[in-house]
């Protein structure tokens, strides 16, 4: 129960960990400064909430480990994150794809996370949903604008949303971990949440003008800790300080 308990909390933790570090590397680089402003503070949302997860894993491991240790003392394969969020900042069309790809998976799995069993899990997800769902409002409204904009803002979307969407069906993969928390009554099945999600990103797409791609085979393995090669140099720089100078207090 308590290891199972401790890699669910890792597993939806180190989605926004990864996240947030993505859009940390774009801070002063923003198309505009509100814009740059508005990724900067979502990057600093999903810290934060990171930080609440990462303290309550430390406290279900109850081995002494701090929560800067778990986030970042682990190796490349015990990190849990989906593929998609990974995914490199290629243009402000990737990161805004990859953002709205994530954020309409967050949204609705914080919505479920609220019935937990578990009040201390239950209480993040009441915290963190009043920011993530700004977040989706943000990354879907200039979807529909890019979408919909010039023939280069439009034709950047759809390769972006081409690219990323291999990485989608992941998100609504369990775990071994996953399916031990549904049966206790503390995790989301996320299977029970696919179907909306697509039904949703799908309306989002259309209004954008955008085409849903058809895609048969999609990406999977981040859940396992099988990772893109992505993921080494995010974690390079992520734990740089804690790697040169072991043991460190901020």
């Amino acid at each position: 129960m308590k290891e199972n308990l401790y890699n669910y909390i890792l597993g939806i933790a180190d989605n926004s960990l990864i996240l947030g570090q993505r859009l940390g590397e774009l801070t002063g680089h923003g198309p505009s400064l509100e814009t740059d402003i508005a990724c900067t503070n979502i990057s600093l949302d999903l810290f934060g909430q990171v930080r609440s997860y990462f303290q309550y894993a430390g406290k279900v491991a109850g081995d002494g480990r701090s929560e800067d240790d778990i986030a970042m003392l682990r190796k490349e394969r015990d990190y849990k994150n989906v593929l998609l969020v990974e995914q490199p900042n290629t243009d402000f069309a990737y990161t805004i794809s990859r953002q709205f790809l994530f954020d309409a998976y967050h949204l609705a799995f914080l919505g479920e996370l609220q019935k937990s069993t578990d009040l201390t899990l239950a209480a993040i997800a009441n915290k963190c949903i009043k920011e993530v769902s700004y977040h989706e409002r943000f990354s879907s409204d200039w979807v529909r604008r890019l979408g919909d904009g010039t023939e280069e803002s439009k034709s950047k979307m759809q390769q972006a949303i081409n690219d990323l969407w291999v990485y989608t069906d992941e998100l609504f993969h369990q775990t071994e971990a996953d399916k031990a928390m549904v049966t206790e009554g503390i995790g989301v099945d996320v299977t029970q949440l696919k179907n909306d999600y697509y039904k949703y990103v799908s309306e989002v797409l259309e209004e954008a003008t955008l085409e849903v791609p058809d895609v048969k085979y999609f990406q999977k393995g981040g859940k396992q800790g099988i990772h893109t090669e992505h993921l080494g140099y995010i974690l390079a720089e992520l734990q740089y300080m804690q790697r040169a100078y072991p043991n460190m207090q901020w």
